[in-house]
């Protein structure tokens, strides 16, 4: 993984964003330790016991600024490459990880830095530690001229899968115009495709000599451990590795511009987007701290400026962004906006600068100082809930370090945004704002020696038996009204989520216009009888709470996440949203055009597309499934949707007969149910919803092959899928774990066939996406077009193998059950997990007990029962492929292979020929 691209990211700096109004006497405190080895290592303890698992988060202090010119990617790559082995385990990292309980794991690179990070269970931090010191030890010898060629495939295909998605060019384009040429900026992080060809393996090596010692690390370990403990195992393992040389970086370079630069440039996309970017100060300074705030005055929230404008008041854009792109030595201010279908850019650009000169000219209002900081300070919270993965107490901590030479630097950021004034915010911004927009449009070194402790290279130390699982208690109730309540208690922090389910979801679209769901409950923030949206939006900033609704394919939800000293208050909110939605004429004009703009997104991206077409092909006319699968319904069928039909899926659905709701957080029932008693008293249980077809339905007699021609795409996106039986089966834990060794893990069969042996794709598998009924089993993989027919070949050749020529070994069978039970201790680290957890069982009719006999059912799984499991699931002669790409280059030869009748389709599944 690596930098997003410049387009609608949000802000990354989850730590520079910090309390509330000072005011208020919020404040965030990450208690460590910090010690530095003989070597340079630099090593940073926090004790969090809430979870029997610890965070590993190593950060090298080399990005992509630190490479030469003809020689950029090196940092991304060396990525991928530390990955694949090294001298005393050669093999993949993913498959060690994964098979000990690693949960929320990956490697990254940006401009700036490189880190690895990965939770494990306690009793796998040895393990853990042996093999992140002995890429940072004992490498070289793993790399040659093989393996470099291998993941120079896989970073040449992850390019390319980037390269395919629409918007894509803005991130080089920008690059390229807001930084002179000799910057350490002015390339993007995976760099050229011709300096990854010309990468030698000298050149590599050098790279790893120079930039991945000790001396420019840095080590976090969070979690259930004591200092003591953690300082002497990273000295075991550490203490011995030569510290490198030193390095010589950048302090500060902000490429301040003057004047306007403007450029225009095509590609195949259903909608114009603006991009207005800045040069301004990078990491750590007040003058970014100030900017931060007020880009979020300009987009945070229904109410921030340019949003209200442009997408709620106007109409004029389907989405907005405005954020600082935080860099070590210098930033990016960035206004982004896209418009709807059709529009006008020259409007929104001018309606852009005519909010960004009036904010300059008069400053943001202490109101929405006020609002900012409370949502900033809020998210900061609930980020800090984990230990690991981006944002988690070890990241922050990390990042601190390095770019701010304290782990708890971030606490100045935070000091600079809660004391900061109108006037601090308004100086900045006509600083670094009023001038230089481009439209589209990088210390002594340390005496260091290294210590003498032996560690046995031979072989990884053996995790110890690992800690059960522990999911939270569950009290269940039932209110007057006829709602089911759950309520696990959790008290790692003082927030309480809720979820109401309501038993609707994408299916209730059989009884109304396809699209109804989604729109219906994408409205019930959009005001109520007492509140209009901008108020709402309003006061969940003020309440650092935050209010979503949706719908999955069986399932519509109303969720809050609310700090439980401002719990009360929020319920009242919550309530008022869930039973006295108004559904304004002019907000469902607005969310009907930016729906249909976003179908008409999923059009022009190759993995949607394809997930569109798939559910009719699959399940048919008359079948609750048979719509589109992101349940946005189609154009025409949104076009055609009244606010009578949104008022009528509400009284139709949302029924506590028909309702669950679940809290997880910081409260119990004894405290709940007595707050929802009142809140709910008035609402009635009505009479029987409508009984959605959920029908089973047979298998077709023959495969069946559907091709979606994407003209000029550089990747083809091969889509196999199949019924299978519903979520709740007896066979579900095998069927997992089968799925697991086929496609659903890092190092399952198609992954390892097609990405690690192949090279034609960055990441291929397989999945069974949930549902109440027959659920869909998909293999994908988004592929190189000149490798279509030959990948469609071994997508087959996997899922025949499986069933018969090459069924599961024993081998696997004991990856999949450590793969899919050891990393629950991570899985279930925060509120919303557990939440999803235990509203999976309400929405799929599971068992009670479901998640509580979960590892030990796993660990009880026969080789029999995984293969067995195959065939209830594989079946190759009823699968309807689907593939998405240029067909002037990929038809014939899909053709040629012959595996069922070959139609091709446009983007709404009909027959073209």
């Amino acid at each position: 993984m690596l930098r997003s691209a410049l387009l609608f990211c949000a802000s990354i700096l989850f730590f520079v964003v910090t309390a509330a109004n000072p005011a208020a006497g919020q404040s965030f405190d990450i208690p460590y330790e910090k010690f530095v080895l003989k070597n340079g290592l630099t090593v940073i303890v926090h004790k969090d016991h809430k979870a029997p698992i610890v965070a590993v988060n190593v950060w090298y202090h080399v990005g992509s600024k630190n490479e030469k010119p003809g020689k950029t990617g090196f940092a991304h790559l060396f990525e991928h490459l530390m990955f694949n082995g090294s001298e005393n385990f050669n093999k993949d990292y993913f498959q060690a990880l994964e098979t000990i309980g690693g949960s929320d794991l990956n490697g990254t690179t940006n401009d700036d830095r490189t880190n690895y990070f990965q939770n494990v269970p306690v009793n796998a931090l040895d393990s853990v530690l042996w093999l992140e010191s002995d890429r940072m030890g004992h490498l070289l010898g793993a790399i040659d001229k093989a393996k470099l060629d291998e993941q120079r495939g896989v970073v040449q295909n992850e390019k390319r899968q980037g390269e395919n998605e629409p918007y894509s060019i803005a991130e080089e384009l920008i690059t390229k115009a807001v930084f002179p040429s000799n910057h350490p900026y002015s390339h993007t992080v995976i760099g050229s495709l011709e300096d990854l060809d010309a990468a030698s393996l000298d050149d590599v090596k050098e790279w790893f000599k120079t930039y991945y010692g000790p001396g420019n690390a840095v080590i976090v370990i969070a979690g259930d451990i004591d200092p003591k403990t953690a300082r002497d195992k990273v000295e075991k393992y550490f203490g011995a590795i030569q510290p490198g040389p030193p390095v010589a970086r950048f302090e500060k370079w902000v490429a301040q511009r003057t004047g306007e630069q403007r450029q225009i440039a095509q590609d195949r996309v259903p909608a114009g987007m603006l991009q207005k970017v800045w040069n301004v100060p990078g990491f750590g300074t007040a003058d970014a701290d100030h900017l931060t705030l007020l880009s979020d005055v300009l987009n945070s929230d229904k109410a921030s400026r340019l949003y209200k404008r442009l997408v709620y008041d106007e109409q004029i854009a389907t989405s907005v962004g405005a954020f600082v792109d935080e860099r070590e030595i210098g930033g990016l201010f960035i206004i982004n906006v896209m418009a709807k279908p059709g529009g006008d850019l020259a409007q929104i650009e001018k309606a852009v600068n005519e909010e960004l000169r009036k904010l300059l000219t008069e400053g943001p209002t202490k109101d929405e100082l006020d609002r900012v900081r409370t949502r900033i300070f809020s998210n900061f919270v609930r980020g800090a809930e984990r230990i690991g993965g981006f944002g988690g107490k070890s990241d922050i901590l990390a990042r601190s370090q390095i770019f701010g030479g304290s782990p708890d630097s971030y606490k100045r950021s935070l000091n600079t945004i809660a004391s900061a004034t109108v006037n601090d915010v308004k100086a900045a911004g006509n600083k670094w704002l009023s001038d230089g927009s481009y439209t589209l449009q990088i210390v002594p070194f340390p005496k260091a020696e290294a210590t003498t402790t032996a560690v046995d290279r031979k072989e990884m130390p053996r995790p110890g038996e690992g800690p059960e699982p522990r999911f939270p208690a569950m009290q269940r109730a039932k209110l007057l009204n006829g709602m089911e309540v759950i309520v696990a208690e959790r008290k790692g922090v003082p927030v309480v989520n809720m979820d109401l389910l309501i038993g609707a979801g994408f299916a209730a679209d059989q009884f109304g216009q396809p699209g109804t769901a989604s729109l219906a409950m994408n409205m019930l923030d959009e005001g109520t009888k007492s509140r209009n949206s901008i108020e709402i939006s309003k006061q969940l900033s003020s309440l650092g709470a935050s209010l979503g609704s949706g719908s999955t394919l069986d399932t519509s939800t109303v969720s809050l996440s609310t700090l439980k000293s401002n719990l009360d208050r929020s319920l009242d909110l919550y309530a008022d949203v869930i039973l006295n939605p108004a559904f304004p004429q002019e907000d469902l004009d607005r969310l009907k055009m930016l729906q249909i703009a976003g179908i008409q997104q999923e059009k022009s991206q190759p993995i949607p597309m394809a997930l569109r077409v798939m559910p009719k092909l699959l399940y048919g006319p008359g079948h609750a499934y048979g719509n589109p699968f992101s349940g946005a319904g189609m154009e025409e069928s949104v076009v055609k949707i009244t606010r009578d039909d949104v008022i009528k899926f509400h009284r139709t659905w949302f029924s506590p007969n028909n309702a669950t709701m679940v809290i997880v957080g910081d409260t119990t029932m004894a405290e709940m149910r007595p707050k929802l008693e009142a809140l709910f008293a008035n609402w009635k249980s009505s009479q029987a919803v409508p009984v959605k077809n959920i029908a089973t339905l047979p298998m077709p007699a023959k495969p069946k092959v559907y091709l979606v021609d994407k003209p000029g795409a550089l990747q083809s996106v091969i889509l196999a899928g199949v019924l299978a039986p519903p979520k709740s089966n007896p066979d579900e834990q095998a069927i997992e774990a089968m799925n697991t060794v086929l496609g659903g893990a890092f190092i399952s069969r198609l992954n390892l066939n097609l990405r690690e042996d192949k090279h034609w794709s960055y990441g291929a598998g397989s999945t069974i996406l949930p549902a109440r009924g027959q659920r869909l089993f998909v293999a994908y993989a988004p592929v190189q077009t000149d490798k279509t027919k030959e990948s469609v070949s071994e997508v087959a050749k996997e899922l025949r193998g499986i069933l018969k020529d090459k069924q599961i070994t024993p081998e696997e069978a004991a990856m999949a059950r450590n793969n899919l039970t050891l990393a629950l201790p991570g899985i279930w680290e925060t509120n919303a997990s557990v939440g999803g957890a235990i509203g999976e069982m309400v929405q799929f009719g599971l068992p009670a007990d479901y998640h509580s006999t979960y590892a030990r059912n796993i660990r009880s799984l026969t080789l029999d029962s995984l293969n067995t499991a195959s065939g209830k699931v594989i079946r190759p002669d009823s699968l309807v492929w689907i593939i998405v790409g240029d067909l002037s280059k990929v038809e014939k030869g899909v053709r040629e292979l012959n595996i069922g009748d070959v139609v091709v389709i446009d983007t709404n599944g009909n027959p073209i020929r």
